[in-house]
């Protein structure tokens, strides 16, 4: 077994994330989520940190994909299971806002994910669809899988129980 010594880097940028003032306020979490696509609004910072993308949103669906590469390895050789419960975090809490009314936000409270297989740098990329479940006044439950967009596998799943809330003011 040979080590490779070699130093990588990798360099990501970001837009100032969307405040909760003015005209986002009046807006529905779904103009919210398909202003961010449309890129009206810039994608949320973690996106860039992470590489993942935001490419579809419905009401109660939420679509990400993966850019996952050998920056996410864990000690293993396989992309660390905290990069998927981000993504499976984004795509559940938007399925969520996906059907918030305007003026209301969410937060995650619970997060559980069964990762079925593991993921490597050179697994091509993988698609995170969220499903809401039930979306109330206090409470929303939603769905997530993680399925290869080459090979139709399922590599995890997961559910989320998420608190609903106005946006703070002041």
């Amino acid at each position: 077994m040979s080590m490779d010594t070699s130093t990588r880097t990798r360099t990501h940028t970001w837009g100032a994330p969307v405040r909760p003032t003015g005209d986002v306020l009046r807006m529905t979490g779904r103009e919210i989520l398909q202003g961010g696509i449309d890129g009206r609004f810039p994608a949320a910072p973690i996106m860039s940190t992470l590489g993942f993308r935001f490419v579809a949103v419905g009401d109660g669906l939420a679509v990400f994909e993966t850019e996952h590469g050998e920056h996410l390895h864990n000690p293993m050789g396989s992309v660390h299971g905290g990069y998927l419960a981000a993504v499976m975090d984004a795509a559940l809490g938007s399925a969520v806002m996906s059907r918030l009314p305007a003026g209301s936000t969410y937060t995650t409270t619970q997060l559980n994910l069964n990762l079925i297989r593991p993921v490597f740098a050179g697994t091509p990329p993988l698609r995170v669809t969220g499903t809401a479940l039930h979306v109330g006044r206090t409470t929303a439950t939603a769905e997530a899988r993680v399925v290869g967009t080459e090979d139709g596998k399922l590599y995890a799943h997961g559910t989320t129980t998420c608190a609903v809330f106005s946006f703070p003011t002041g």
